[in-house]
């Protein structure tokens, strides 16, 4: 209902935003919803239920706040970069940065090197390190790998279509959603692959020892351990 007028409603039980602005344009109608509390046995869904707050004290030692100051353990799938025949070692030089993300980059690099995540590198490679603004105001360091990814043979491993994944959980009236906390941190880099990803700094060159983003086929590699952890109930209970 828009301005008190019932409209008619087009699509399905999954509606893509492409379809949605064809099906707007072509009947000039639209679509209002509006999402409200419930009451499941006297219980509102929006309430933290006390059986999921026990199960998160159990598994407390599996959910927490900071990551251990130790390297992940190796996993079935490390990142691993092949480089196209005839390529040679990347090479850029630091770009300009402001006192202010200088000053940012320096803690972060101090983070890092505490978390064992980075380490002091010698490599010919060496990608610059330039700065975006996170929504809470707060600065996120990037690393510009767009010419070691230029030369880096592409991982054509299957990355689900979200449309796809809304499909399989049709029906379904519980949900419950886990987000792995810097989970492309916890994929090591093949050891062969390590001295391509460094990076240079103004106190330094420096090397990761797990994937991060910024690689061209960071989103691959995740995916494909994603669903060989959970394989046997991959579309079962789980979608990734």
């Amino acid at each position: 209902m828009v301005d008190g007028s019932k409209l008619p409603v087009h699509g399905e039980a999954v509606e893509t935003l492409a379809r949605f602005e064809k099906d707007v344009k072509r009947t000039n109608t639209g679509f209002l919803a509006i999402a409200t509390e419930v009451e499941i046995d006297g219980e509102k869904t929006s309430e933290p239920l006390e059986k999921i707050k026990e199960l998160l004290k159990e598994f407390q030692d599996i959910l927490p706040n900071d990551l251990p100051n130790e390297l992940p353990p190796y996993r079935t799938h490390q990142y691993e970069i092949v480089e196209e025949p005839g390529s040679k070692p990347t090479f850029r030089a630091p770009y300009r940065l402001s006192p202010t993300e200088l000053t940012d980059m320096k803690k972060q690099i101090e983070y890092l090197l505490a978390k064992g995540l980075i380490r002091p590198s010698t490599s010919p490679y060496g990608a610059p390190i330039l700065f975006t603004p996170k929504p809470d105001g707060s600065l996120r360091m990037c690393i510009d790998y767009r010419a070691l990814n230029k030369q880096t043979i592409k991982n054509k491993y299957p990355i689900p279509r979200i449309d796809y994944l809304l499909d399989q959980i049709r029906g379904a009236t519980v949900f419950s959603k886990l987000d792995l906390r810097s989970g492309y941190w916890q994929i090591r880099m093949a050891d062969n692959s390590i001295h391509k990803i460094a990076f240079r700094t103004r106190y330094g060159s420096y090397e990761y020892l797990v994937m991060l983003f910024g690689l061209t086929n960071a989103p691959a590699t995740f995916q494909a351990e994603m669903n060989h952890i959970l394989r046997p109930i991959l579309d079962e209970c789980v979608v990734v």
